[in-house]
This record gives C-alpha cells, sequence and structure tokens, in this order.
C-alpha cells in the first residue's frame, strides 16, 4: 500500500527515526537522574552501531563522547535527534535541528499541550512544519527498534525489559501503558519489531505510524493503544487497507467520561465517542482489546499461521481444564472438531483402555510427553481439525520439560494455530516463558486462551476474503 503524496515526507524521517545511521542526544547529561543521560546510556549500552553526539552546552563531554555546544556545531550529517530539554527550548532546537538538515527528532520533553501549554506546542509543530521534519512527541517515552539497536526509551535497561527481535509493532499514545507492554514481552520471550511511545502527535500522528507500518515488512501485526485518534476518516481509511494485510489489534482508553477527562491531561487526546471508536474498528476489522491484559494476550496469538476454520481440539491431561476450555469455545463461538476415523484410531492405539476418545481429548493424568506429542501430530494431520488447544498440567509426575520440545517441534512446522493453557506457579510459570520465547502464545487460564484463539479465528476469515489461497492445500 504506497503511502499518500502528503505524508511521503513524514514517512521518510520515520525511517530515519527507526534506522538512523547518527544520532544527537539534544539534553545529554552527566547526572544518571537526567533522561538525556539515561538516553545517552541505553544507546550505548544496547551496542548502537551508530555515531553518537551529546549535546549540551554546558559540557564538553558526557559518558566520554565529545559533547556539542549546539547541533549545528556537529561534524558531518545528523540523521536523527532525541530531545530531553525544558519544554520552553524544544521550539528553537527543532530550529536548530532543520537548519542543520536533520529531519527527523523524537521529542521527550513534556510541559505542552497537555498541561494546557497550547501556544509552546504550536510554536514547536511551526518549527516541524518550517522544515519539513518528522517529530515524534512532544511528551513520549521514545521509540524502539531491536533489529538496528534504536533505543530511545528513557527508562534504565535494568528497570524496563528490552524484547528480542520479533514481528509485532507497538505504537502507544501512553508510554507507560507501552512500557508495561514492553517489559511484559520481554520477561516473556516475545520479540518485537518496532514500539513507539507518539504522546501529544503535534506533527506524526497515529495514521503516520500506520501508515510506515503497513509498508514495513518485518512488521507483521501492528498493536495499537490509543487516547484519541485526530482524524478519523484517514485512520478509518488506512485500518481498512492494513487489516487485508496485516491485523491491527487496539485498545482505546478514555471510553468513560473520567477517562476522557483524564486522557485530555495526560496527552491532551480528545477522546470522542467509545460508540463511534467501536463502530469505526468493527467496520475496518481492528480487533479490539478490552483491557491491557487482553491487548497482550491477543499481540501473542495473532503470531500463528493463518486459521483456516472455526474447529478446534482440545488436548488434556486434566479433564477439569478440558471442561473449561469447552465452556469457553462455546461461549467465544468455536467449534468443537470431530476427529476423522484415522485420527479416532489413532488415539485408541495410544491411550489406555479406560481413556474416553473424544473432544476435549484427555490423555490421562500419567500422560507423558511422548503421548502428547501422538495427539499433537494426530490433530494437525486431521483435515477436521482448524486449531489446536493444549492443556497442560505440568504439575503431574510424568510431566517434564520434554513436552515443550515436542510443542516446540509441531509448532515449527506452521501447519496450524496452536496455543498452550498452563495453570501454576514458578515451574510452569518458567516453562511458559520458554514456550512463549518460541512463538508459541500461553496462557493462564482456557477463558484468556480461547477468547484470543476466538479473535484471531475472526481475523482470519477477514483475511482469507483478501488473500484467497492462505489456506489451499
Amino acid at each position: 500500500m504506497a503511502p499518500t503524496k502528503t505524508t511521503m515526507g513524514k514517512i521518510a524521517g520515520l525511517e530515519k527515526i527507526f534506522s538512523p545511521k547518527s544520532i544527537a542526544v539534544i539534553g545529554a547529561s552527566h547526572d544518571p537522574t537526567k533522561i538525556g543521560h539515561v538516553v545517552l546510556k541505553n544507546f550505548m549500552d544496547g551496542g548502537f552501531p551508530g555515531k553518537l553526539y551529546p549535546v549540551n552546552p554546558s559540557s564538553t563531554e558526557v559518558l566520554g563522547l565529545p559533547c556539542f555546544k549546539s547541533v549545528k556545531d556537529i561534524p558531518g550529517k545528523v540523521d536523527s535527534a532525541v530531545i530531553a530539554i525544558p519544554a520552553k527550548f524544544v521550539p528553537g532546537a527543532l530550529e536548530e535541528c532543520g537548519a542543520k538538515g536533520v529531519l527527523s527528532a523524537v521529542v521527550i520533553s513534556g510541559g505542552f499541550a497537555e498541561v494546557g501549554e497550547k501556544a509552546l506546542e504550536a510554536q514547536l509543530v511551526g518549527s516541524a512544519e518550517k522544515y519539513g521534519m518528522a517529530v515524534i512527541g512532544p511528551n513520549c517515552m521514545g521509540v524502539l527498534n531491536p533489529a538496528k539497536r534504536v533505543d530511545s526509551i528513557f527508562l534504565p535497561i535494568y528497570k524496563l525489559g528490552r524484547p528480542h527481535v520479533g514481528e509485532i509493532s507497538f505504537i502507544s499514545q501512553s508510554g507507560a501503558v507501552g512500557g508495561c507492554i514492553i517489559d511484559l514481552a520481554a520477561r516473556a520471550g516475545i520479540g518485537i519489531s518496532k514500539f513507539v511511545s507518539y504522546g501529544n502527535a503535534s506533527v506524526v500522528s497515529e495514521c503516520d505510524l500506520l501508515e510506515y507500518l503497513a509498508n514495513d515488512d518485518s512488521t507483521k501485526i501492528i498493536v495499537c493503544y490509543f487516547e484519541g485518534v485526530k482524524d478519523g476518516a484517514r485512520f478509518l481509511k488506512i485500518a481498512s487497507k492494513i487489516t487485508r494485510k496485516k491485523p491491527i489489534i487496539a485498545l482505546k482508553a478514555g471510553k468513560s467520561k473520567s477517562g476522557a477527562r483524564a486522557a485530555l491531561s495526560h496527552t491532551a487526546a480528545m477522546a470522542g465517542s467509545a460508540v463511534a471508536y467501536e463502530a469505526a474498528f468493527r467496520q475496518a476489522r481492528v480487533t479490539e482489546a478490552e483491557t491491557l491484559e487482553e491487548l497482550f494476550d491477543f499481540a501473542k496469538m495473532f503470531s500463528q499461521p493463518i486459521c483456516c476454520g472455526r474447529r478446534i481440539a482440545i488436548i488434556t491431561n486434566g479433564g477439569g481444564n478440558g471442561v473449561l476450555s469447552a465452556d469457553s469455545a462455546d461461549k467465544y463461538g468455536l467449534e468443537l472438531a470431530q476427529y476423522s476415523e484415522q485420527t479416532s484410531k489413532s488415539m485408541r492405539a495410544l491411550l489406555p483402555s479406560y481413556a474416553n476418545i473424544g473432544n476435549p481429548l484427555d490423555l490421562i493424568g500419567d500422560a507423558d510427553a511422548m503421548r502428547f506429542e501422538q495427539a499433537i501430530r494426530a490433530c494437525m494431520d486431521d483435515h477436521n481439525v482448524d486449531a489446536l488447544v493444549i492443556n497442560i498440567l505440568f504439575q503431574t509426575a510424568a510431566i517434564d520439560t520434554r513436552v515443550v520440545s515436542s510443542i516446540v517441534k509441531a509448532n515449527g512446522e506452521q501447519k496450524k494455530p496452536m496455543v498452550v493453557v498452563a495453570t501454576g506457579g514458578e515451574y510452569t510459570e518458567m516453562h511458559r516463558r520458554i514456550l512463549d520465547g518460541y512463538g508459541i502464545p500461553t496462557y493462564q487460564s482456557p477463558s484468556s486462551a480461547i477468547n484470543a484463539l476466538s479473535k484471531f479465528v475472526d481475523y482470519c476469515e477477514h483475511y482469507r476474503k483478501f488473500n484467497v489461497t492462505a489456506c489451499r492445500v
């Protein structure tokens, strides 16, 4: 999908923000409590391969690097700037960037329209527009691109984990919410392509970011946290085109009157009608999350191969979890698959004589990794099964880490979507993190797993309308 003519400059500028070869950190500081210090150190500790230029009129050196009084004093070309200085100085810093030929910037500084300083934000916009600059922010947390080792997030690495390279891109109006998602992804071993906290969106809006990510080959899934959308008609048009090829998962905050007031004071966002947003999301086939937990749950699920139907197989070594999964399947509109005769025959040979061959399929409490592997293989090969829900009780004596290897092996063939439910303490959580790290979505409860799977199945039905060969054998 080609970007519109009016956004070409911003798209080019965003490429410099996410993949720069040289960066000026304006506001770099010796003081470890200052944002400018944390940002510069994060770039250095993260192994940024390009050139770093600290800028601070009061210093000649910061963290062992030569420091410049102004961005104009930096020799050579500068691709992008990260600005962390008092708000009143930001428009002037952008003017200097523009004069230097720096056409992209991330303004972390707050103190603009979100606190009533609309005139000051207008100056910032004026400076950006004068030079055709792409500016993220102000009042934002920064951007992250693990593949390029770009990290302008102002939270220290030892406090906020950084995910490895993956295919999910996050755009978040709120730095705090975005930070939570990033930290959760890092802990779970889930990779990301890009992350951006865009704050007040005074220059680069959520629509500009969506248009950029639509054409980003390394982004397969787009996850969004919105407090408001500046141009509803443009959003609807862009999102409708994107969802034909890539899923968009969104959490819209500020639906209540109290939430709308909070959003206005947080990022100067006009929250708008909750009903209007819900209708727009439905029309554009955006998958809406109701909570932060769902946003994270859905993001994991959508990394699975395209689902070709609504028929699921439930496999478990604990009968109760199978029953709960069946209840959830009914609640969320999924069907329990009817096994083929070949699958039923395989199961009879696999299971003890006292086991019941059904769906849910209870492998019995003494099931080991091999029994799970054979059951998964049979369901993967059954054309009556579209997706698998695997409930594992890691607490049973026969289950150990080998079951993880069996699941990873089956998932590696990318035949059908597969989700794992594992409820328990630290031993269980350890194995969940391993599975998540291999791109296999895991959940604490059957209801959360099947809710996420149902949303993915719904999206796949839409996707197949525009990609008719997706499920051809």
